[in-house]
């Protein structure tokens, strides 16, 4: 077995995202790792729910030795072994984020010799986190011009604070992962809104969400298109999701809506994140920059994207992924472009 590599989940951005690459990469190499002061960076440091279930998911996925894998730990060891698919379900007792532990598990799972089909519960729309909507219309679209083959279904909402959302992925093996070239996302083709509440809120909240959307975005009236959702959850809800296609790229921007917060402010949030990246020669938003960072370094060939900021987030993915393998990542300051040389890992070597 190789000599574990050491990580300092305090560096850099601090949080969550050490671990979750961290993981991924130890998954997808065999490579045994500790992870010392984790989320060190945070107002309450250690593994939370939905960290220890992104942990005990891997670590079912890979047969792996974990230890100091409990609530609160800041030391984890984790040794895995072959990476195995299959049909697996995985609960978030809380509201903790399922795309975020859908992130952790995605990279094995497309390594994985044989196809899976995953289901994972918790906060499907909740803060600090990508909602389903993004992984469905912006992530995992990207993934596929990448060769990868994932179908995402919302089965249920879930929002904070009783979470009990469901997603479930249909994952086929990625044989031949290849980098991305986006250095101009093209025209603006369409903004598609969705105002999403559950039936516990009044209806005419999402009709006010529209119509601040429809004034904010004026300019862009020829293309804008809405729709209104009803949301069955546990917990009372409020989502908006503008999602924006262009010639070769989408984005996409969020509001959610919490006690207290107008409904014009849930849908102005979303409209000043479209217009801020509007105003930048982008690719790729900043938040598809981190999450597709990792997939270029281990892609076929290389890549290149613009992203509208490099983020702590991504700069400290950047870090992570060196500690694990040799990849040149390359990042213009004034122009964002990112050009990264892949490393071409397959599936047969993963396994």
């Amino acid at each position: 077995m190789p000599e574990y590599i050491l990580i300092d989940g305090s560096q850099g951005e601090g949080g969550g995202q050490i671990l979750r690459t961290s993981l991924a990469l130890a998954a997808l190499l065999r490579q045994p790792v500790q992870l010392e002061n984790i989320r060190a960076n945070r107002r309450q440091p250690g593994l939370k729910t939905q960290h220890l279930a992104g942990v005990l998911a891997l670590a079912r996925i890979t047969d792996a030795e974990v230890k100091g894998a409990y609530k609160h730990s800041t030391r984890l060891a984790f040794a895995p072994r072959a990476i195995r698919g299959g049909r697996y379900r995985f609960e978030i007792s809380t509201a903790g984020a399922a795309s975020m532990l859908f992130g952790a598990v995605l990279p094995a799972l497309l390594f994985a010799p044989q196809a899976s089909e995953v289901t994972i519960t918790g906060g499907t729309h909740v803060a600090f986190s990508p909602p389903f909507h993004y992984l469905e219309k912006v992530f995992l679209p990207t993934l596929k011009r990448m060769g990868c083959a994932v179908d995402l279904e919302l089965v249920r909402w879930g929002f904070y604070p009783k979470g009990g959302g469901e997603i479930r992925a249909h994952v086929k093996p990625c044989r031949d992962l290849q980098g991305i070239r986006l250095k101009q996302r093209g025209a603006l083709k369409s903004l598609q809104l969705s105002a999403c509440s559950t039936p516990h809120l009044p209806e005419h909240i999402v009709q006010r969400e529209i119509a601040q959307v429809e004034k904010s975005l004026i300019a862009y009236s020829e293309i804008l298109k809405s729709e209104t959702l009803l949301c069955r959850a546990y917990s009372p809800g409020n989502f908006v999701f503008l999602q924006a296609e262009y010639e070769h790229a989408a984005a996409g921007f969020s509001g959610l809506g919490k006690r207290g917060k107008p409904a014009e402010d849930v849908a102005e949030e979303a409209c000043r994140s479209f217009r801020e990246f509007e105003e930048t020669a982008a690719t790729l938003d900043s938040h598809l920059a981190d999450q597709i960072i990792l997939y270029t370094a281990l892609a076929r060939g290389n890549s290149f994207f613009i992203t509208e900021e490099a983020t702590s987030h991504l700069m400290t993915n950047i870090d992570i992924i060196r500690k694990f393998i040799t990849v040149g990542i390359d990042i213009n300051s004034s122009t964002g472009l990112v050009t990264v040389q892949g490393t071409d890992l397959n599936a047969e070597a993963a396994t």
